[in-house]
């Protein structure tokens, strides 16, 4: 199956043939693609497995989908994103696309674990994005190639039913373990932190940021989610007094501690990719801040390929992590 960047031109003719794609790119090269089977995102950043990391123009990575199962496409607003794992097919999977800074990304992030069937059919995918030169002047967006409109607050998803046979297999690569330093809790789950417990005590969370010389958001914060490690990245740190922003909400019920450092990505990610077998792979994303921090344009991290986004999905909403998703 087909999962690599390709020129504009080559994906509208497989959109001509009718395949079934997923469908990465800026702005500028989605809106040149004819209505078919297909949804999209926003972006300029990819991984290629021969290249490393890249910053490409003029071009769209693609993903064949329809050689894993029978394809169908929905999209929802923000209202009813519990469709998105609630629809799928019994034995298959959801590939969903939503805009970075929407309502639709804040409600899926607070509630995407709540939705029905949320870990029994999984739902991956990833979270569309800009150009970094263009934050905050440009609106991320995401393409529903089957109904030819574009939105800033939809999600788009692809329904993959898969034969009985197969399954599908998610692997979430984080890089990161919580450190030994202060455990964390906060009163009140969201995106925006201004107080938070500290080993029980109650603290500016800016403050505190600032007074470990984490200001910076290399490291995000670890929650504990019932043995899986989840990431919250820090996006923003006001002064001392104010609030944090992150790219991920915190959650009331859970534990956090920031995390130790990773000396060098480019090598940990060969490490933890290297006993991955490429059989049945369908589809890869990697976080941008991954891409930022650990300086790997023009790095080869292991031969996953695939868009560099603003969050990966997994289930629910993630940061700073890489998601394989298998069927095999």
């Amino acid at each position: 199956m087909l999962n690599q960047l390709i020129s504009t031109e080559d994906a509208a003719a497989l959109i001509a043939k009718g395949t079934p794609l997923s469908i990465a790119g800026p702005e500028a090269e989605l809106d040149k693609l004819p209505k078919g089977n297909w949804i999209g995102g926003t972006i300029p950043y990819f991984m290629l497995p021969d290249g490393g990391a890249v910053v490409r123009q003029g071009k769209v990575f693609v993903t064949e989908i329809s050689g894993a199962g029978n394809v169908r496409f929905a999209s929802y607003g923000p209202a009813e994103l519990e469709k998105i794992s609630g629809n799928c097919p019994e034995n298959g999977l959801s590939i969903a696309i939503i805009p970075a800074g929407s309502e639709a990304h804040q409600n899926f992030a607070k509630d995407a674990a709540n939705y029905p069937d949320a870990f029994l059919k999984p739902t991956v995918g990833w979270i569309a994005g800009v150009h970094l030169s263009e934050l905050g002047r440009v609106k991320p967006l995401v393409y529903a190639g089957f109904n030819g409109s574009k939105s800033a607050d939809q999600a788009v998803v692809a329904y993959v039913e898969l034969p009985a046979d197969k399954l599908a297999s998610v692997e979430i690569v984080n890089l990161f373990e919580p450190g030994d330093g202060d455990l964390l809790q906060f009163p009140q789950t969201g995106f925006t932190v201004k107080d938070c417990l500290v080993n029980g005590k109650t603290m500016n969370f800016a403050e505190y940021v600032r007074s470990k010389g984490l200001e910076h958001g290399k490291l995000p914060l670890v929650g504990d989610y019932t043995g899986a490690r989840i990431n919250a990245s820090l996006q923003n740190v006001g002064a001392a007094g104010e609030a944090v922003s992150l790219y991920a909400p915190v959650f009331s019920d859970i534990q956090y501690h920031f995390a130790r450092p990773v000396p060098d990505y480019a090598a940990a990610f060969k490490t933890r990719l290297a006993d991955q077998q490429a059989a049945g792979l369908l589809m890869s994303c990697n976080c941008i801040l991954n891409f930022l921090f650990g300086e790997l344009e023009g790095k080869s991290i292991g031969g996953v390929a695939g868009p560099v986004t603003f969050g990966e999905i997994a289930y629910q909403l993630l940061n700073q992590t890489m998601v394989t998703v298998r069927v095999q």
